[in-house]
């Protein structure tokens, strides 16, 4: 590919997934491989300063006899893997390069007011008042981040996890350090008894050296580009701040709307704008988020004055209950006093009333959790125990399970089944009080006694709208304030307590409307973040297809580097 088509979509490129980052990286490979800027046939050959290294290494050795490495191989037609210019030369970066141990230095002489950076294996780690390296020099990390590369310009003292380098005359400095950065020196981070990097694996690293003004050209022209790049970043930070706080003050402005109105007003302000405030998929995420929200607090979908009050509903439930307790079908609980609204309870739609859960529940329990196999098992016909991970809001994973062993018995009374809503018990705090109803399943696995069970009296409730409360706003908001555990890495929350949770229950027909709503939204923020991803995907394929033709010479279509057609997302009318 000719390196002008990508500096003609350098920003282009830079708005793919981790695009910046890909752009520094793909720069410094193009560097070093002679295909950033243009070449001149004047230039003095790299093979004659090369020449001079070489010279001068062999004049040092004699002196200090030893210089840390051993013979290195000869470069062959074998080992160069890509064509450079003419005027470069390829060698074996022990033969330009000398790597040096650095010195140990106690951290009591490590403070804040020396005139001197001490360096550690990946950066500064204090000052000290003299200096073991007073030529500017590359240090890299030997132990701790193995391969790291960084560059002082002034003296310095390096400790004994780093090695340094000071490259010799002819050997550009800043040129140097891109080249290093480009070598993944990691890869030879050894797991010894001490791990580290080895210089003698480095030292036979295959390195193309350009004559000494191209490299100066080279660094002039990378300083440019990460310079822009530096740019492109902020810039695109920048825009997602401001993307966020749009969003987010659009979602509380409407969900904070008082008045009919006034909501729908400006939930058409977030529908005009779709495409401004919806570009990423994590911003789907608060849109679901607050769908649901708007869902438990009626602003979903219109009240229907013939529809009958939840008032007569509880009614009906409390005579219902009456009778089943009577007739031994189930068991009696404590009465529980109901909600009224007060500064920490929200106001609630006309027709609509608090309940407790205990009052539209026909039973509670919990499972069994034996020790079991650590994977699930391989047919229906063999018992299984349901993880908490099978649990997940408003959606069951049956898959999620370990097999129980072949000593055990199982025990049917706790086999899930189509209807059941199940709501996670014990675990990490953000794993707690976690429902979902179960629509779909196989046969033969069980609950755990990490997952609470529950039935409704599902001819006055819709069990829908019941899990949706209890994953999202005051309900959700109860259950949180109930978690009880000694650390967030294992919390807990009691049947009892959870019996208790408030919920804001409409009219029957009203729990059926604002379901249906909310799978239409929910479709529609699935294909949303669907054609986000995909387009994410695209910009990384793009990214790959660039980097390739640039790195391996193979033609892009022009066509590949066109703009993506902005995403048409059709909206749903509220009402």
């Amino acid at each position: 590919m000719n390196p002008d088509v990508f500096f003609e979509n350098f920003e282009l490129l830079a708005d793919a997934p981790n695009g910046v980052q890909k752009l520094r990286e793909l720069i410094l490979q193009l560097a070093v491989m002679g295909k950033l800027v243009p070449h001149d046939p004047n230039d003095e050959p790299a093979s004659i300063l090369v020449e001079r290294i070489k010279t001068e290494k062999k004049k040092l050795n004699k002196k200090e006899k030893n210089n840390g490495s051993k013979q290195l191989h000869p470069v062959t037609k074998d080992d160069i893997h890509f064509e450079v210019p003419n005027n470069w030369e390829t060698v074996r970066l022990g033969q330009v390069y000398d790597i040096e141990y650095g010195k140990s230095l106690s951290e009591k002489y490590r403070n804040s007011e020396g005139e001197f950076p001490v360096y550690g294996s990946n950066g500064i780690v204090g000052f000290h008042t003299e200096y073991l390296v007073d030529k500017p020099s590359l240090i890299i990390g030997r132990k701790g981040s193995a391969g790291a590369v960084n560059l002082s310009d002034k003296p310095f003292w390096p400790i004994d996890t780093t090695y340094f380098v000071t490259p010799k005359k002819g050997l550009d400095l800043f040129f140097s350090y891109y080249l290093f950065k480009t070598l993944d020196l990691g890869k030879f981070n050894k797991a010894t008894a001490i791990p580290g990097l080895n210089r003698q694996d480095a030292y036979g690293l295959i390195i193309k050296i350009p004559p000494l003004a191209e490299q100066k050209r080279i660094v002039s022209k990378v300083e440019e580009l990460m310079a822009l790049c530096d740019k492109l970043e902020a810039r695109r930070q920048k825009k997602q701040e401001i993307q966020s706080k749009l969003n987010s003050a659009a979602l509380d402005r409407m969900l904070s709307a008082e008045k009919q109105d006034e909501f729908e007003q400006r939930w058409q302000h977030i529908c005009e704008n779709f495409d401004l405030l919806y570009d990423n998929p994590e911003n789907v995420e608060r849109l679901k988020q607050a769908i649901l929200q708007l869902a438990v607090q009626g602003k979903l979908v219109t009240q229907n004055p013939e529809d009958e009050p939840a008032s007569v509903l509880i009614e009906k439930i409390n005579s219902d209950k009456k009778n089943l307790i009577k007739a031994g079908k189930i068991k009696g609980t404590k009465s529980l006093s109901p909600l009224e609204a007060t500064d920490d309870v929200p106001t609630l739609p006309e027709k609509w009333e608090f309940v407790n859960l205990d009052s539209i529940i026909l039973f509670m329990d919990a499972g069994w959790s034996p020790a079991c196999r650590n994977h699930p098992t391989e047919d229906e016909d063999t018992w299984g125990v349901l993880k908490t991970t099978s649990v997940q809001p408003l959606m069951f994973l049956w898959t999620e399970h370990k097999q129980l062993p072949e000593n055990l018995i199982p025990r049917p009374q706790y086999e899930v089944k189509v209807g059941d809503i199940l709501i996670t018990r014990a675990g990490p705090k953000n794993r707690v009080g976690i429902c979902c109803l179960v629509k779909d399943t196989r046969s033969h696995l069980m609950i755990s006694d990490k997952i609470i069970r529950f039935h409704l009296l599902d001819e006055f409730v819709f069990p829908e709208f019941i899990t949706l409360c209890l994953n999202t706003g005051f309900s959700q908001n109860y259950i949180e304030s109930q978690k009880s555990g000694m650390a967030e890495s294992q919390m807990n929350i009691s049947q009892n307590k959870l019996r208790m949770t408030p919920i804001p229950l409409p009219p029957l027909a009203e729990q059926k409307r604002i379901v249906e709503k909310v799978e239409q939204f929910m479709g529609l923020c699935d294909e949303l973040e669907s054609n986000l991803r995909k387009e994410q995907e695209d910009s990384e394929k793009l990214m790959e297809a660039v980097v390739k033709g640039l790195l391996e010479g193979e033609d892009t279509e022009k066509t590949e580097l066109e703009k993506p057609i902005p995403l048409q997302v059709a909206t749903i009318k509220l009402k």
